[in-house]
């Protein structure tokens, strides 16, 4: 396959008061065209400022993107004047109540995409607006452009901001946390409205979240990160099946199991450290049973592992 988008080494960094966090902090990966790469971690880890700065939305004068590369067909986007927002990359926000004008109503918020980008007359443009309101599911189309924002259920607001991202066909779409708040009926629905738009449209989708078994649902490959760093990159089932990064087997581990009602839960102890101050070396060390001397000095690399990629020492000299 071939890349669509390859981040490399990006680091952004935000002034809090005195002082400054980064998150992400040197990350790397690549999404294929057409495929779908998770990117799953606790809250605070950086996936969501991620995602913000592959579309130049980084909060400023807070925040700002100290360095790396965000090549997407071939281009630097850091480095070009025009992004490709909206047409060719598209993002589906965490919270769609937030990310809808609750005063407007939801066909003129939908054709404003296509009239922003394409100078399509009002006509033309309710015209597409109905017909991917209808491929995404959502009822009498015709009738729910007249409603607002709030007159809509949690689950319709989602397929409205999906519907947003994929009216000018973009080649790759961002959806963060789309499935929060939604209860799992919903989300299962939303989760098979991504892969239709996958199978159909060959879109390329950068699926964010904080749970491991939504991500599993639709991932060809998922990055694991902790604290602003990637811990372990892996395709979706051998992840499930041997996690390298004793992070991601904490992870995995926490999710609760059809047959476990009663058994106590497990959970990573301690808490993300504050990224202000990170510790030395390896970020997630404090809360690692399997660390070694080294984990406290010094940051592992980026060791290659079957196909896979995992930053920890325990895989240091291990033959690849």
């Amino acid at each position: 396959m071939k890349s669509l988008l390859t981040v490399e080494d990006l680091a952004v960094e935000f002034r809090i008061s005195n002082s400054k966090l980064r998150a992400p902090d040197g990350i790397s990966f690549s999404v294929m065209e057409n495929e779908c790469v998770g990117l799953v971690g606790e809250s605070g880890s950086g996936k969501s400022v991620t995602a913000l700065a592959i579309m130049n939305l980084v909060p400023a004068p807070q925040g700002r993107i100290i360095r790396g590369k965000i090549i997407f067909e071939g281009l630097d986007l850091l480095a070009i004047n025009k992004h490709p927002r909206g047409t060719k990359i598209s993002m589906v926000f965490q919270n769609p109540m937030n990310s809808l004008n609750p005063n407007i109503k939801i066909g003129k918020q939908l054709t404003e995409v296509l009239q922003e980008h394409y100078n399509l007359n009002y006509r033309e443009a309710m015209e597409r607006v109905i017909r991917v309101m209808q491929e995404l599911g959502i009822p009498d189309p015709e009738k729910m452009i007249d409603r607002y924002p709030f007159e809509y259920s949690g689950g319709m607001r989602q397929r409205t901001m999906i519907a947003m991202a994929v009216l000018c066909n973009p080649k790759l779409l961002i959806a963060d946390e789309p499935t929060t708040a939604l209860d799992v009926t919903i989300q299962a629905q939303i989760i098979q409205l991504f892969k239709k738009l996958k199978e159909k449209s060959r879109t390329s989708i950068l699926f964010i979240s904080h749970d491991l078994s939504v991500i599993s649902q639709i991932a060809d490959r998922i990055i694991v990160m902790y604290a602003g760093k990637i811990c372990e990159i892996s395709p979706t089932t051998d992840l499930f099946r041997n996690p390298l990064h004793p992070y991601t087997a904490g992870l995995i581990n926490s999710i609760p199991g059809a047959n476990e009602r009663g058994t106590k839960l497990m959970a990573i102890p301690g808490n993300i450290p504050d990224l202000t101050n990170p510790p030395e070396g390896c970020r997630f060390h404090p809360r690692c049973s399997r660390k070694l001397p080294i984990c406290s000095r010094k940051e592992p690399p980026v060791i290659l592992y079957e196909q896979r990629s995992v930053s920890c020492w325990l895989y240091e000299g291990v033959n690849t």
